[in-house]
């Protein structure tokens, strides 16, 4: 019996202690598919926060081009089994986490939980239907530790939008800053946290990196516009970005949520326009459609704090600071590592779900109360 399994029953007291501080590894791959993020933090799921290092890892090549492909076909993605590409995503997934402790010196046996967000591949509310990639069973099995996926599945199951999913872990952060305060997501499909002490609203507020990242796949055969000088060269068209700020979703009342891929094929109107033009004229529609959330909130936030990719963006961030008329910043500016952060949040879930604590509130998925979630893993014990 390996160590690791030997303190499977002092791990299980451990976590229905609800006094007890736990360590948690966080892992998440966004709707971009850029990397694998991987955090760690220690909490009791309330207040009491540390986090550690966080890190990033790709995909392998094969395994992100099976995933693009499913992604772009719906009915393959919300039916098939899809067992091998299941496979392959969690493969990776330990991969990365492994890679993580060996880089960082963590003793895998000192971690108390894993919390797998998956890879999304469709998520459809409406239909009451979200679907992630991972084996968390194959997880705890492989790494000896109780892992928690499915965070997502409960709350979409209840009625609630399933996403976004940040806002608790948000609210933990923000204590002490001067509020209200509006926490910005710019991942694949851009998302906020507007948080004024027990108010705690969010929602999804459309296209971000995804829309233009796929653009500039298709146009040049790059990932992504770095730094927005693309973008930043070429002339925006207002007539088109009128058209896409025309879509009902942004007259919807909070919460809502998008899946990754729902304005795409709107997102064809851009393509008669020059490779700079194109750019300039869907990151213009990326900004007004941030703007826009100002219209489901009580206040005009303080400041904007900004998370993702998108953070890296100089044009998405001085669009949006011209555009808001307050400051505009990474998350760094407060002491917080974007590129960690959406890990952290499902490794401080994992500890809240095996407390039995809220992922979301009514304010935050529209789920009918606040609701708790994801699905334990205890690792199987060899004899």
């Amino acid at each position: 019996m390996s160590s690791q399994h030997c303190k499977e029953p002092q791990v299980a007291d451990r976590l229905s202690d609800p006094s007890a501080t736990l360590t948690a590894i966080g892992v998440i791959s966004g709707t971009s598919m850029d990397a694998i993020d991987v955090s760690l933090v220690t909490s009791d799921g309330r207040d009491r926060l540390s986090f550690g290092p966080g890190a990033s890892y790709p995909y392998r090549d094969e395994t992100r081009r099976a995933l693009q492909a499913v992604i772009a076909d719906a009915e393959r993605a919300s039916s098939e089994p899809l067992t091998e590409l299941e496979a392959a995503v969690t493969a990776d997934h330990l991969a990365a986490i492994r890679s993580y402790a060996e880089e960082q010196g963590l003793d895998l046996g000192s971690v108390d939980l894993v919390g797998l967000h998956g890879q999304t591949i469709y998520h459809r509310p409406e239909r009451r239907f979200t679907r992630q990639l991972i084996d968390g069973q194959a997880v705890a099995d492989a790494l000896g530790i109780p892992t928690v996926d499915r965070f997502r599945d409960a709350d979409v199951a209840a009625g609630g939008e399933g996403a976004p999913f940040a806002p608790l872990y948000h609210r933990a952060l923000v204590q002490g800053l001067e509020q209200p305060v509006m926490v910005l997501n710019l991942g694949g499909v851009g998302n906020v946290t507007y948080v004024d002490g027990d108010t705690v609203i969010a929602f999804d507020t459309g296209p971000a990196s995804a829309i233009l990242d796929d653009f500039m796949l298709r146009r040049l055969g790059r990932p992504y516009d770095a730094d927005g000088a693309l973008a930043a060269s070429g002339r925006v068209h207002d007539d088109l970005v009128a058209g896409f700020m025309a879509n009902p979703y942004f007259d919807r009342p909070a919460p809502k949520s998008l899946d990754r891929n729902d304005f795409h094929r709107r997102a064809q109107v851009v393509e008669p326009l020059s490779d700079a033009d194109g750019a300039a004229t869907l990151a213009a529609f990326t900004t007004e459609s941030i703007v826009a959330a100002l219209r489901h909130v009580p206040g005009a936030p303080r400041r904007w704090l900004v998370g993702g990719g998108g953070r890296l963006n100089r044009h998405f961030m001085e669009r949006l600071g011209q555009r808001l008329g307050v400051p505009v910043e990474p998350v760094e500016a407060v002491g917080w590592n974007g590129d960690a952060l959406e890990a952290q949040i499902f490794a401080y879930f994992a500890i809240r779900s095996v407390r039995g604590l809220p992922l979301s509130l009514p304010s935050t998925t529209g789920v009918p109360q606040p609701l708790t979630g994801g699905h334990l893993h205890r690792p199987a014990v060899s004899v």
